[in-house]
């Protein structure tokens, strides 16, 4: 619960963001514009962002007969949670990665690389799709979209700024200083309000993902795994575009020390600590 309104309070403070820095720019008008710009730019992305990002990963689509045991895993871990059957692809890389995308339960996928599928024990990858199916089902998909283009476009209008400079509701010139730092402070805070949002929903995933499983020690053990077998093992898509990075189970770009505030994931110590919490109290 506490995840959960603590992405409320970070998604409102990032529309804030936007639309403060749009009326800056060009008084009322401009928050109004930008509130347009926003609406127009998540409407595209929860239609159309599933289809991009499973391209970017030229993830292919399997089935019954293409592979049997994974998909049957699927089938019996979403009927656990209450789910539609979401479709099934898998991404031929070794790095142990695996994702969750489309715009709603009844429109989801659930991917996972073949270097995961062999690295982890049966249950172990249970554990982990069923964090993908916490995903879909907290429609986290929505939210992690919402999130990235919100801040992609806070950046966009900062550079605007920069170059532009702002006007008040009467048209007169802001100050140029004022334009610079927004250009330079707009675009930190709009990506760490968006790793924050991320990090909350990756443990919110992390527990409904173990009480689907019924396992949270698959889950703890798997994240442990993944961590040791994906260094050093690169995952090209991913440094190609990074903004895929936070749909991941675990960031293949993460970052430790004072990077790990802009890292879309929590730790793996704190999140297999967690874990372990919760097989201790069931």
């Amino acid at each position: 619960m506490f995840n959960m309104l603590k992405t409320a309070v970070l998604m409102a403070a990032i529309t804030a963001l936007f639309m403060l820095i749009g009326q800056w720019i060009g008084g009322r008008a401009g928050m109004m514009l930008a509130l347009v710009v926003a609406l127009a730019m998540n409407f595209f992305s929860y239609w159309f962002s599933d289809k991009i990002v499973l391209r970017m990963y030229n993830a292919r689509e399997v089935d019954d007969s293409s592979a049997p045991q994974f998909v049957a895993m699927v089938r019996e871990l979403a009927q656990r949670a209450g789910l539609p059957m979401p479709r099934v692809y898998i991404i031929d890389e070794q790095a142990p990665n695996a994702f969750a995308t489309g715009r709603n339960p009844s429109h989801a996928a659930v991917a996972a690389t073949s270097g995961i599928i062999r690295a982890l024990t049966p249950r172990e990858l249970r554990g982990v799709m069923a964090h993908e199916l916490a995903h879909v089902k907290h429609r986290d998909i929505l939210i992690s979209t919402i999130s990235a283009t919100m801040a992609g476009a806070i950046g966009m209008l900062a550079n605007f700024a920069m170059f532009f400079g702002g006007r008040s509701d009467d048209g007169r010139p802001a100050n140029p200083l004022v334009g610079l730092l927004v250009a330079i402070l707009a675009p930190i805070a709009a990506a760490l309000i968006q790793m924050a949002i991320s990090r909350a929903r990756e443990f919110e995933a992390d527990r409904e993902g173990a009480e689907i499983a019924g396992d949270p020690q698959s889950l703890a053990s798997a994240l442990q795994k993944i961590q040791r077998y994906a260094q050093g093992i690169p995952l090209p898509t991913a440094e190609r575009h990074p903004e895929t990075a936070q749909m991941m189970i675990m960031n293949p770009l993460s970052a430790g020390g004072l990077r790990g505030l802009f890292s879309t994931h929590p730790s793996t110590e704190e999140r297999v600590e967690r874990l372990l919490q919760m097989a201790v109290a069931r």
